[in-house]
């Protein structure tokens, strides 16, 4: 509403309610930073506003908003939060108007002046103040478009100009027109406004009109001599007398038919209205299973939290795990397998170098000349050269992601002659990776009991041996505490799970199983299944390695680790 209230305030106007004065203090707090000055106070309340949605105090500093623009309780809301906010977008919005007021009116019409040049230049005001007010904080935009509606309507009635006239097409061309060239409104919302006003006064007075409000956005917030000449300059467009008071409607002629610009104005302020609506309307809904999706997610995240803090809960300084074995120096062998699989894996994380054609229109690069061609006819014809004749590669290293590899070997009976073979692999993988700077691994053994051969991070200087001579293989278990611990279904990172195991499994170990690779290969992370023949019982979702010598396992894993890196 305009900075200049349009009555008095009731003397006897109630005091607040608790709830409504706990509001207002809480809007109080929040106009500082959207009006630049901390001297304002916000009252919200029934009544208030002064016969508008809102209004602005220039005396008192205060900003005066009616109650009825807040479609929630009062007690439950929290100005404080954007969120919260968008329950009652054009009561925030109007306060935004008025703190555009307390922020650029710094120009003031003479008091109790009702000359049509003051009208005319207030409602210049309007769109002026708030061309400022966005372009000073974007975001406020779509407030002010939230109660463009009531600040419209509003104003339309507090002037009261006379129906079918001059006075009433300049009127609604300042309060709707205007704001499309402020920023505010879209050309397909103003529509209806443009054809009737043209309608009204001729194409040829809108264009002057419209010349006259974009000089308005031009001006600065205290030249009142430029405010006041644009009012006068619009009154004479008119053809309306600029030191006669202001026309206003006949009463004797209120509650007949609308007039044309009237409802143009209706129709316009109906557009915005639904387009704001729209903009705040909550999300859709989750589509169906979206919820119970997340929620399993969330599930498979803390189960594997709280295995991999269960089985890699020791970690010895030597880095090797739980397993009841015995220890024993690597051969010459493994580490010459070690130091082969770093060499391999430091040249694969090196990542590559990419390219990209850059255009310019100054050198250095390769001059193309039918681009030269077009910037010089472009200069010739006086226009700005936008053709860009030099072109050239810059090149940049691209680091491959970090490396996570996680190890699972069955030690069922059936698995024997597997276990030396990835002890060796479990210190060959563990030694390697750790010449790499994000590069983590781990291996367990599941059998009865998940425990730990490497811990994830360390690096271990013995080789640990085990058997495998259980009748019971927790599959589970063992996967859930790899992912918990190296991350493996979590994306930024390469990621591979190798098992080594014929699949064999009781229970519901195979069923349940089957969920986390399929969760973890939709997540992007690599599954090698290791088995010893091509009667394994493998699962869905894992690439399938058939070694009938199980001295070859390390070469295997060796081989999918380094391409893993290699190609992500």
């Amino acid at each position: 509403m305009s900075a200049t209230p349009p009555a008095p305030a009731p003397a006897n106007r109630p005091r607040p309610a608790a709830a409504w004065l706990a509001f207002s203090a809480q809007m109080t707090a929040q106009v500082p930073a959207i009006a630049g000055r901390a001297d304002l106070t916000v009252t919200v309340a029934p009544g208030a506003g002064r016969g508008a949605p809102a209004c602005f105090l220039p005396a008192s500093a205060e900003i005066e908003v009616d109650g009825a623009c807040l479609p929630v309780d009062p007690a439950t809301a929290d100005p404080a939060s954007p969120a919260d906010r968008e329950r009652y977008p054009a009561l925030w919005g109007a306060t935004v108007h008025e703190c555009a007021h307390a922020a650029h009116s710094r120009w003031r019409a003479p008091t109790g002046t009702s000359a049509a040049w003051s009208a005319a230049a207030m409602a210049l005001e309007e769109s002026r103040i708030e061309a400022r007010q966005v372009a000073r904080r974007p975001a406020d935009r779509a407030w002010l478009r939230a109660c463009t509606a009531q600040i419209v309507i509003g104003d339309v009635a507090a002037a009261s100009v006379p129906a079918a006239s001059a006075a009433e097409a300049g009127q609604a061309a300042a309060l709707i027109l205007a704001r499309q060239d402020a920023g505010l409104l879209e050309a397909a919302e103003t529509e209806p406004v443009a054809q009737a006003v043209a309608a009204a006064i001729g194409t040829g007075k809108l264009g002057q009109l419209r010349q006259v409000w974009r000089e308005a956005h031009a001006t600065a917030d205290d030249d009142a001599r430029a405010m006041v000449r644009l009012g006068r300059r619009w009154c004479r467009i008119l053809g309306i007398e600029p030191d006669q008071p202001a026309p206003k409607a006949d009463p004797a002629q209120a509650g007949g038919p609308p007039s044309p610009v009237a409802e143009a104005v209706g129709e316009a302020a109906t557009r915005v209205a639904a387009a704001s609506a729209a903009e705040f309307a909550p999300p859709p809904p989750f589509p169906p299973g979206a919820a119970q999706a997340r929620e399993a997610e969330n599930s498979a995240r803390r189960a594997a939290g709280n295995a991999a803090s269960q089985v890699f809960a020791r970690d010895p300084a030597d880095g090797s795990g739980g397993v009841s074995g015995i220890t024993r120096e690597p051969t010459e062998d493994e580490q010459a397998a070690a130091r082969r699989l770093a060499r391999a894996l430091r040249e694969a994380s090196a990542g590559g170098r990419a390219e990209t054609v850059v255009t310019s229109a100054t050198p250095p690069g390769r001059l193309r000349m039918r681009h030269a061609m077009a910037a010089d006819a472009q200069r010739a014809a006086g226009a700005m050269a936008t053709a860009r004749p030099f072109t050239r590669i810059e090149r940049r290293r691209v680091p491959a992601p970090p490396l996570a590899v996680g190890i699972a070997c069955d030690v069922s009976g059936s698995m024997g002659s597997y276990a030396g073979p990835v002890a060796s692999t479990a210190w060959i993988l563990a030694r390697a990776t750790a010449s790499l700077t994000a590069a983590r691994t781990a291996t367990v053994t599941y059998g009865r009991h998940v425990r730990s051969v490497t811990y994830p991070g360390a690096v271990p200087t013995r080789v640990t041996e085990f058997t495998a001579t259980d009748r019971y293989e927790d599959f589970t278990r063992a996967i859930a505490a790899l992912d918990g611990a190296l991350g493996l279904a979590a994306p930024g990172s390469s990621r591979i799970l190798v098992i080594v195991s014929d699949g064999r499994y009781k229970g519901t170990q195979n069923a349940d199983g089957q969920k986390l690779v399929t969760r973890l290969a939709a997540s992007g992370c690599q599954v090698i299944w290791i088995a010893p023949g091509d009667t394994a019982s493998t699962m869905k979702g894992a690439r399938v390695v058939i070694l009938a010598d199980p001295a070859a396992t390390s070469a295997a894993i060796a081989k999918a680790v380094t391409a893993r890196a290699r190609t992500a």
